[in-house]
C-alpha cells in the first residue's frame, strides 16, 4: 500500500456550515472549468474524467458528525485524484456486483491518513464518492 503525500491540509472550519461552505467553493471552481457535469482528470487513470457531482449526494446520506469528518478531506481528495499514480485497492461494490470501487490512500501535509473512494459503473464512468479517515473514530451514540 503506497500512500500519496498531499501538499494540502484539511479544510478549515469547526462547524458543518463552515466546512460545507469551503467545500462548495472548491466544487464551484471545478464546475466553472467544465461545461456540463463537473469533473477532474486523474493521473492514475491516464487523464480520464472523474465526475465529482455524486460526492455531495453520497455525503448527505451520512450523519452530521460523519459529514464533518469527511468534508475536511474533500480538497485533499481532489489533489490525490489529480496527481497520484499509486495503485489503489480495487474491490467489487457489495451493493452492486457490476460496479468496481477504487480506494486510494493519502496523507495530508500534517500526515493525517485518509482514503479516497472512486466508483466505476458498468459503462466505465468514474465518480468521486467519498474521502474519509480509516476506522470509525466517531461512534454514533445508541438511541434510547
Amino acid at each position: 500500500m503506497k500512500i500519496y503525500q498531499s501538499k494540502l491540509g484539511k479544510l478549515s472550519g469547526s462547524s458543518y456550515g463552515e466546512l460545507i461552505k469551503n467545500a462548495r467553493k472548491i466544487y464551484h471552481n471545478i464546475e466553472k472549468q467544465t461545461k456540463r457535469t463537473p469533473y477532474i482528470k486523474s493521473a492514475y487513470f491516464k487523464n480520464q474524467k472523474i465526475f465529482v457531482n455524486l460526492y455531495f449526494d453520497h455525503l448527505n446520506q451520512k450523519s452530521i458528525l460523519d459529514r464533518k469528518r469527511r468534508l475536511k478531506y474533500f480538497e485533499c481528495g481532489i489533489d490525490l485524484i489529480k496527481k497520484s499514480h499509486f495503485t489503489p485497492d480495487i474491490r467489487q461494490n457489495p451493493n452492486n456486483k457490476s460496479e468496481k470501487l477504487y480506494r486510494f490512500y493519502g496523507a495530508t501535509i500534517d500526515n493525517d491518513l485518509f482514503y479516497v473512494q472512486i466508483k466505476e459503473n458498468q459503462r466505465g464512468n468514474k465518480f468521486y464518492m467519498s474521502s474519509f479517515t480509516p476506522g470509525r473514530d466517531i461512534e454514533e451514540k445508541p438511541r434510547k
